[in-house]
């Protein structure tokens, strides 16, 4: 799930990411940009009718609509990381937007799954599209791959 995607790029790639790997994407709203953008286009290619793809208006509707499922949350300011869960079909990646990240009551309101990517001290943080392949490919080889050759 992508909280406020504001760049058209990340959105493309990690849409593409997702369709690769029969994974569904939510987004939330608002977007920094708009679906029919070129630069989203471009970087999803030709992948958009194969993704299985859900809008929510903020994250109240997604939780509502989700309820029931276990969310991980993807932060750098998280203390574990991803590699101390397991994670198992049907749980819901969390992460934020480029700029600031997941709101900060998420973070911490949920230390046990919120997770972190390790990092060099001192710099900001990895790109959104690259952490998203990251861990999601950690949780699919986890689940053994499932639907994928």
């Amino acid at each position: 799930m992508l909280f406020e995607p504001e760049i058209p790029q990340n959105t493309g790639n990690i849409s593409r990411t997702c369709a690769c790997t029969s994974t569904a994407l939510h987004i939330i709203r608002p977007m920094g940009f708009e679906i029919t953008d070129a630069k989203l286009k471009r970087a999803g290619l030709d992948y958009w009718d194969k993704l299985d793809l859900t809008y929510y208006d903020d994250l109240d509707d997604f939780f509502r609509k989700t309820y029931g499922g276990r969310y991980y949350y993807l932060s750098k300011k998280a203390k574990k990381r991803y590699t101390d869960v397991k994670f198992s079909d049907g749980d819901y990646l969390v992460f934020g937007k480029e700029t600031k990240g997941l709101p900060e009551h998420i973070v911490f309101g949920n230390p046990e799954t919120a997770l972190r990517i390790p990092m060099a001290n001192g710099l900001r943080s990895l790109n959104l599209s690259n952490t998203v392949a990251l861990v999601l490919y950690e949780a699919l080889r986890q689940t053994g791959f499932p639907d994928l050759i």
